[in-house]
């Protein structure tokens, strides 16, 4: 199964906060922090709700 490393590149200081928490449930604390989901329908979803903020590399293995 493919995993999906979700890097953090943009504040989400201006933007509504349930972005903001869509970011911590993705894991990431730190801007910057990179993290790996598996690749599954909720976590590209969560993804889409942030796009604009976050970073994708689609990983196999």
């Amino acid at each position: 199964m493919s995993e999906l490393e979700v890097t953090w590149v943009k504040s989400a200081i201006g933007y509504r906060s349930d972005q903001a928490q869509t970011i911590k449930s993705l894991g990431l604390r730190k801007l910057g922090q990179t993290v790996r989901k598996p690749d599954t329908r909720d976590v590209r979803g969560m993804i889409l709700k942030v796009s604009h903020l976050v970073s994708v590399v689609e990983v196999e293995g």
